[in-house]
């Protein structure tokens, strides 16, 4: 066995080129890219000026400097459409309403004649056997749906094109549509969650009702102004008191301290306030009007999450191609990127576009980030009026542990672990106004070292959305704080801790169990399993696992650590090229922005080190690669550092790149490398 430096993964002497690793991925650096931001990086400009210079160079203010400054701000990605585009609305074969006065181009021949020549996608064979080319031209929207909304824009086009020759030599041509498969897939493959343009507007021009957030806002205020008036009485009885004793003895009145005068309802009351954050005497009365009747706790969908395999809500890399990817290797649980309570509530396209769900997603849920009750439970309330109604929405996750500074200093994220009232509050709220949809949180174990808040969290978050707790019906607890990121690794005995408090408060109280997910540094069938049997969990949520190796799932349902061939991983790849076509489309921005997201998946994939190359097996998460080769060409290529050869490995599934697309990943290392 080699002589390795502590934290390097043991590649065997046949396959080793040097002992020096690769450089060290900064996850800290990916995870810090998400937000809003990096949403409107997939409908920004190009834009990189660093390179701009001459008279036409605008000189940058002090503000526009600072916003630059940081991590990722030159990850700007444009949409790459065709030099002649066509209205829509003709490529799909319809009549535009604007007519000769549209703005686009309505000759369809013309646009053909410089559109870009047909795309394929090639068999696994071809590309690796370099066997015949004899896989017909097919469109995986038009495989999916039986039809093409992309109609003559497709860069598939003639897999669902007829030409028809006309008497006097003329060529027409017309889009097929298979009907009996278009009908199948309006049940099968439709994606869920899509909010109407209308909707969108009265949430822009905040005209969108929000009859049970009123309610529950009105009674928070009516609660704080309750206590205001309490604090002012005990201050007025406290000066008189000590006005009276100043006065001298001949003139003291013996006065009653009000909590002396406590009886058993004040009492109890005083104890809900104690244990929820939240003061029950501003309950409502039988009395006043409220929007509906509230859901119980106990009415809540109840989530048996027992044994299911639960991939994280992850940014950018997250989104619904990937997730399907993950649903095909086994991942039962799945939840979209986290996205802002405020972006949602101004009807941002981008940040409705997170809630998207396939049908293949069997258990779904949605990740909102918000810093208060005002926030999060309006956002609760849209979330469970538009995509419940659609059948799509299992639970809603408040992320309570993001630690990057653009949310944390919103008060959002993981600084909500130092604000027990306030998430509080927030927690009963949605649950009052997602009704039988469950609220679910995701924690960190604090915010600075050594200062761990999550149990007490965890103990005032269960129970029944009023005297008893916050009404959560799921915790997963990340075993890190904000501050220590992913520097070390995760505190499992500190999650186990955490775990039994639940189940000691459940017992005395006699009240249901809800799942307790652990997650962190999970990257084999063997980490799973001895997570959930050591540390008394009832499953493992799978993130930067799941991103550089996605079949982690398999191997967990398999319980076998699967040496998964160069072959089988470029399949994969193939599987979510072709999801994203299904998504983004197959028009020349389709094909790009799918190519973009492929090679944020590759910017991790590249990371795993095949179990076969290693001495020690199972390979661990935080291990780094020493310079090594594959046991083919096409292993050694799938595990290149270098973003130019994730370019080359989309190209064979999306044709060449367009000479304006240039890919920079998230995370630091030596994939900085332009595209030449």
């Amino acid at each position: 066995m080699s002589h390795f430096p502590t934290g390097t993964a043991a590649v065997k002497s046949e396959y080793l080129i040097s002992l020096e690793p690769l450089a060290t991925p900064d996850d800290d650096a990916a995870e810090g890219g998400g937000g809003s931001s990096s949403r409107r990086d997939r409908d920004g400009d190009d834009g990189d000026e660093r390179n701009r210079t001459g008279p036409g160079r605008k000189k940058k203010s002090r503000e526009e400097k600072k916003a630059r400054q940081g991590q990722n701000k030159n990850r700007r990605f444009g949409k790459v459409r065709d030099e002649l585009d066509i209205c829509f609305k003709i490529a799909a074969g319809t009549i535009c309403e604007f007519g000769a006065e549209c703005k686009y181009n309505h000759n369809v021949s013309t646009y053909l004649a410089e559109k870009p020549p047909d795309l394929r996608v090639p068999s696994i064979g071809e590309l690796v056997d370099g066997e015949a080319d004899s896989t017909p031209l097919r469109c995986p929207v038009f495989d999916e749906f039986g039809e093409c909304k992309y109609g003559f824009k497709c860069r598939y086009l003639s897999a669902h094109v007829r030409k028809t020759l006309a008497e006097d030599g003329s060529e027409t041509l017309s889009l097929i549509v298979d009907e009996e498969k278009k009908a199948q897939a309006a049940v099968s493959a439709k994606e869920v969650n899509y909010i109407g343009a209308e909707t969108q507007k009265l949430l822009r021009t905040k005209k969108y009702l929000f009859p049970v957030t009123d309610s529950y806002i009105r009674e928070l205020q009516e609660a704080d102004k309750r206590e205001q008036e309490r604090e002012l009485e005990r201050k007025r009885l406290k000066e008189e008191k000590e006005r009276e004793l100043l006065e001298g003895p001949d003139n003291v009145v013996v006065m009653q301290e009000p909590d002396q005068n406590l009886n058993a309802e004040d009492s109890s009351a005083a104890k809900i306030l104690h244990r929820t954050a939240i003061d029950v005497t501003s309950a409502p009365q039988a009395s006043v009007d409220t929007p509906d009747v509230p859901v119980r706790f106990m009415e809540k969908n109840r989530l048996d999450w027992r044994g299911k395999t639960y991939l994280a809500p992850l940014t950018t890399v997250g989104n619904l191609p990937f997730r399907r990817l993950c649903v095909s290797y086994g991942a039962d649980i799945t939840c979209g990127e986290m996205g802002l309570a405020t972006s949602f509530l101004s009807g941002s396209k981008e940040e409705w576009s997170l809630v998207r769900r396939h049908p293949s997603e069997r258990i779904f849920g949605v990740q909102i980030a918000g810093n208060k009750a005002h926030t999060l439970v309006p956002t609760a309330e849209v979330l469970a009026r538009e995509c419940a109604s659609q059948g799509g929405l299992d639970f809603v996750d408040v992320n309570c542990g993001c630690p990057i500074d653009l949310v944390f200093k919103s008060g959002s994220g993981s600084a909500l672990l130092d604000a027990p009232a306030k998430l509080g509050k927030a927690l009963i709220g949605m649950n009052k106004a997602l009704g039988a949809i469950p609220v679910t949180i995701k924690l960190r174990t604090g915010v600075k070292d050594g200062k761990n808040t999550a149990e007490k969290l965890m103990i005032r978050a269960v129970g029944g959305g009023d005297e008893r707790g916050w009404g959560v019906g799921c915790i997963t607890l990340h075993g890190r704080t904000r501050q220590q990121r992913y520097t070390k690794l995760a505190d499992w005995n500190y999650i186990r801790q955490c775990v039994d408090a639940v189940r000691a408060k459940e017992a005395d109280e006699d009240l249901p169990s809800i799942p307790i997910f652990g997650n962190g540094d999970c990257f084999s069938s063997q980490d799973y399993h001895s997570a959930v049997e050591q540390y008394h969990v009832d499953g493992v949520m799978v993130g930067r696992g799941g991103l550089i190796k996605p079949w982690i799932f398999t191997e967990i349902k398999e319980r076998r650590e699967w040496d998964i061939s160069s072959r089988e991983r470029l399949e994969g790849i193939r599987k979510l090229a072709e999801f994203g076509l299904n998504h983004f489309g197959t028009d020349t921005a389709g094909v790009n922005t799918t190519r973009r997201y492929l090679c944020e998946a590759l910017s991790f994939q590249y990371r795993y080190v095949p179990i076969g190359l290693l001495e020690v097996l199972p390979g661990k998460i935080n291990d780094r690669a020493p310079r090594f080769r594959g046991r083919n060409e096409l292993e050694t290529l799938l595990a290149s550092p270098h973003s130019g050869d994730w370019v080359k490995i989309s190209e064979m599934f999306l044709g060449p790149a367009p000479e304006a697309f240039v890919f920079v990943p998230k995370h630091k290392s030596n994939s900085y490398e332009a595209q030449g």
